[in-house]
């Protein structure tokens, strides 16, 4: 969502200014639409509850048919990748904001543009959390993120990209241990159940008590789980400062359990990512369809397929450790950069631009559609001063949801920017950034005022 850029002015004076109407890149506009638009499929579960379905037993919020086909057609396609668009779109941004402190004497001012906008989007984050009540707000995150990000923006692409895909080995190590330790858990548990009680060691003994452990949390069915689900259900039936008190301790609770540390990790390094493929002239659209398209058909069969096995690893509801650990995160970037690969290629064709034209409106104004759909699930749809719908109502029902939001959200976008230059929230973020009040509305060209002589 970052969109400023240095403007042209004499080498003694940089005047700053955000990108707009000819100056705008297209595709980076549709992506960001695609990208904040599609976000809210995986996150109204977690504002229409239960919770502890989303991460534990995911039968709980719903398991018919349409159900299931539901679940694995967003975990294979959509999950993690809407974000990962968003911080690869980050890492672009960078670029386009730093472009004047590329020079070899780029002003201050760039990075202190820089630092002070992403110092007000880590305050806009607390306000999505605090205020708003959005457990799964993404702005701090990616505003710790875009602090450390700036002295990287002269790496080479391939030091950037090695430097990505660290986050990915990491997990592939952290998947390693975890795999070796569950199969130790099995084995050990196994070996105990087929000797008599009186003769089990103690280790023995309390691996069996773990892997039973392990089973009900598979079930939803320990003791942890159900106390979060009565507290969940009671808060959501209560007032609205009960509702809002279990979202602050939903987050406060996350956060505690080491989350926000991982989510810091996977941003910066995938908006590193985006940096290389600025860099590359990948994301922005210069390079061939035949590049596009063999990267999206590659990136899609390894990262699809590889999400694919995990899901359906994920619904044998087993105790038995998973291969498709290992592929979470790489699978997670490959299908993020075959949707990049796709988005460019169909706007390669006249068409296909034509097809998501009306996804530039919601680029443009993303910062306040992620703040809608906060204000739409939560406070309209969900709360108890709300609409107060009601929790686990199937994958699919809120699939079907979550698609009426964003088609009204979409249509919203297209018609408000028509008559105005930005969205009010990011109106207001340039406004504070920039220290000084940005244009609002469109001047028509009949009422613009000529330049003089």
């Amino acid at each position: 969502m970052t969109e400023t850029v240095a403007q042209a002015v004499p080498a003694t004076k940089a005047e700053l200014g955000p990108v707009r109407g000819k100056d705008r890149i297209e595709v980076l506009d549709i992506l960001r639409g695609i990208a904040i638009l599609g976000i809210f499929f995986m996150n109204i579960p977690f504002m229409a509850g239960p919770i502890a379905a989303v991460f534990g037993d995911v039968r709980g919020m719903g398991w018919s048919g349409a159900d299931q086909a539901t679940w694995t057609f967003i975990h294979t396609t959509l999950d993690g990748t809407q974000r990962g668009l968003l911080e690869f779109l980050f890492g672009a941004g960078l670029m386009v904001t730093a472009a004047k402190a590329m020079e070899p004497d780029g002003p201050v001012a760039v990075a202190d543009l820089y630092i002070r906008r992403n110092l007000w989007l880590l305050a806009f984050g607390l306000f999505d959390i605090f205020g708003l009540l959005w457990v799964g707000d993404i702005l701090h995150t990616y505003a710790l993120c875009a602090l450390a990000l700036f002295p990287f923006r002269k790496l080479r692409p391939r030091w950037l990209i090695a430097l990505g895909l660290s986050f990915a080995l990491l997990n592939i190590v952290g998947s390693g241990f975890a795999y070796a330790e569950r199969s130790q858990l099995l084995e050990t548990a196994q070996v105990a159940k087929a000797k008599p009680e009186k003769a089990r060691s103690a280790e023995e003994n309390k691996a069996l008590t773990d892997l039973q452990k392990l089973e009900r949390e598979i079930a939803g069915q320990d003791a942890e789980t159900k106390k979060m689900a009565a507290e969940e259900t009671k808060a959501r039936s209560g007032s609205m400062l009960d509702y809002a008190k279990f979202m602050w301790g939903s987050w406060l609770f996350l956060l505690s359990q080491g989350d926000q540390f991982f989510w810091v990790l996977e941003g910066f390094a995938t908006m590193l990512l985006g940096i290389a493929l600025w860099k590359l002239g990948f994301i922005q659209g210069r390079r061939s369809a035949r590049e596009y398209l063999v990267t999206m058909l590659v990136a899609y069969a390894l990262g699809m397929g590889a999400r694919y096995f995990a899901a359906a690893e994920q619904l044998a509801f087993s105790p038995q450790p998973q291969i498709g650990w290992f592929f979470h995160e790489p699978a997670r970037l490959a299908v993020s950069l075959g949707h990049v690969a796709a988005i460019n290629l169909m706007v390669k064709a006249a068409a296909g631009r034509s097809f998501l034209a009306p996804l530039k409106a919601a680029g443009q104004m993303a910062f306040t559609l992620y703040f809608l759909e906060q204000i739409i699930g939560i406070w309209i749809m969900f709360s108890p001063i709300g609409l107060h719908l009601p929790g686990a109502q199937g994958w699919a029902h809120l699939a079907l949801q979550a698609g009426v939001v964003i088609a009204i959200l979409l249509i919203l976008a297209n018609v408000w920017m028509r008559y105005f230059v930005s969205g009010p929230f990011e109106w207001l973020w340039r406004s504070l950034a920039y220290n000084r009040r940005q244009p609002f509305r469109r001047i028509p060209p009949a009422a613009a005022k000529p330049l003089p002589g």
